[in-house]
C-alpha cells in the first residue's frame, strides 16, 4: 500500500521542522510527504524549502492564505497515497506510527478509516485514550446524517482510505472551515460509508500551546457563544447537503430496516448506540407500524446482546 502524509502548516515557524522530522524518520518510510504552507508571514516556507531534497517530500506554498480546509484541498490534489495520513504542523509522530498504523490496516483490512490515541505535550501532559482497547465502530452513515455524531478525533491522529477521501475532498466551503477542519474528515467519511475503527495506542504528539483552536475551545466549553455554535450548525447543515448531493446519499425509504443494520455492522456496541437509535427511528420513522416494529426489533436485539455477553446493560449516569 502506498502511503502519503499531508502536512498543513501555517506561521508555526517554531514546530514546522520537528513535524516534518517526525514524519521522515519513520521506521517504515511514507512513500510521499506533502507540505502546504498556508501563505505564512514566518519563516516557515525557508525551512520547508530546507527539505526539498528529500526524494519524497512535495511542497505547495500558497500565495493566499484560506485555511485549514484550502490546505486539505491543496494537498489531495497531488497526493497518490492509497492510505492518506494527516499532521497538523505543530504536532509530530512517534517514529512507529506508520509501521503500527499499517499493520492494522492490514490486520482489519475492512478498514476505511482510523484514528488513534494521543499524548499530550506543551503546556500541559497526559496520555488521551477514547477507550482502553481497539475497536470496530461499524458504518454510521444513518446517525451522522440523523444526529451529527461524530466519530473521530484531532486532525493528526486520522487517516484514510484514498477511495474514502476522494468522496469528500476537494471541498468548496474554504471560509467556513479555515480551522476545525478535520471535522469536515470525520463526518464526510461516516457520510460516504467508511468503516471506522479506533487504534488504542497512542502513537501521536499532540501540542498543547495557546494557538490551539481544538484544546483551548473544549477548555472554554462554558463560555460557548450561542450565536458561534448556530453558525457552526448552519456549516454543518451546508457540508453535509454538498457532501450528500455530490455522493448520492439520501435517507432510506425502509427507515428502520436500514437503522437496525447500521446498529448491527458495530460489533459489541454499547448501551449508547441502542440508544442512539431508538432516538432515530422514534424521530424519523414516518410510518407507524415500521416506527412500532423497528423499535420491538431493536430491544429484542439489544437482549440478545446482552444474553450473549457482548453488551453490559448499565444505564447511564
Amino acid at each position: 500500500m502506498k502511503t502519503s502524509c499531508l502536512i498543513s502548516n501555517y506561521n508555526y515557524e517554531k514546530y514546522l521542522e520537528d513535524a516534518i522530522l517526525s514524519a521522515i524518520n519513520q521506521t517504515v518510510k511514507f512513500d510521499e510527504i506533502i507540505i502546504v504552507d498556508d501563505a505564512s508571514t514566518d519563516s516557515s516556507p525557508q525551512i520547508i524549502t530546507q527539505f526539498a531534497p528529500e526524494v519524497n517530500i512535495k511542497y505547495i506554498l500558497k500565495e493566499k492564505n484560506q485555511g485549514q480546509l484550502g490546505c486539505f484541498n491543496e494537498a489531495f490534489n497531488i497526493t497518490t497515497g492509497d492510505i492518506i495520513f494527516f499532521l497538523d504542523a505543530d504536532d509530530t509522530y512517534d517514529n512507529k506510527y506508520l509501521e503500527e498504523a499499517l499493520i492494522f490496516y492490514q490486520r482489519h483490512v475492512e478498514c476505511d478509516f482510523m484514528f488513534c490515541a494521543y499524548e499530550k505535550f506543551g503546556a500541559s501532559s497526559g496520555i488521551f485514550k477514547v477507550y482502553d482497547q481497539d475497536l470496530d465502530f461499524g458504518y454510521s452513515i444513518i446517525k451522522t446524517l440523523c444526529t451529527g455524531e461524530w466519530i473521530g478525533s484531532i486532525t493528526s491522529t486520522l487517516s484514510m482510505r484514498r477511495n474514502i477521501l476522494s468522496k469528500i475532498l476537494p471541498i468548496p466551503y474554504i471560509e467556513d472551515w479555515r480551522v476545525r477542519a478535520d471535522d469536515c474528515l470525520v463526518w464526510g467519511a461516516s457520510l460516504v460509508g467508511a468503516k471506522k475503527f479506533y487504534l488504542s495506542k497512542p502513537l501521536v504528539k499532540y501540542r498543547i500551546h495557546q494557538n490551539n483552536n481544538y484544546h483551548n475551545s473544549k477548555s472554554k466549553v462554558l463560555d460557548i457563544d450561542i450565536n458561534h455554535e448556530y453558525k457552526r450548525f448552519c456549516k454543518r447543515n451546508s457540508l453535509f447537503n454538498y457532501i450528500c448531493q455530490k455522493n448520492s446519499i439520501e435517507l432510506p425509504l425502509l427507515f428502520t430496516y436500514t437503522t437496525l443494520h447500521e446498529l448491527k455492522t458495530i460489533p459489541n456496541p454499547e448501551y449508547k448506540d441502542f440508544s442512539l437509535y431508538l432516538k432515530i427511528i422514534f424521530l424519523f420513522e414516518q410510518n407507524l407500524y415500521w416506527k412500532i416494529k423497528g423499535i420491538i426489533q431493536l430491544f429484542s436485539y439489544l437482549f440478545k446482546m446482552v444474553i450473549m455477553g457482548k453488551i453490559k446493560l448499565t444505564l447511564p449516569t
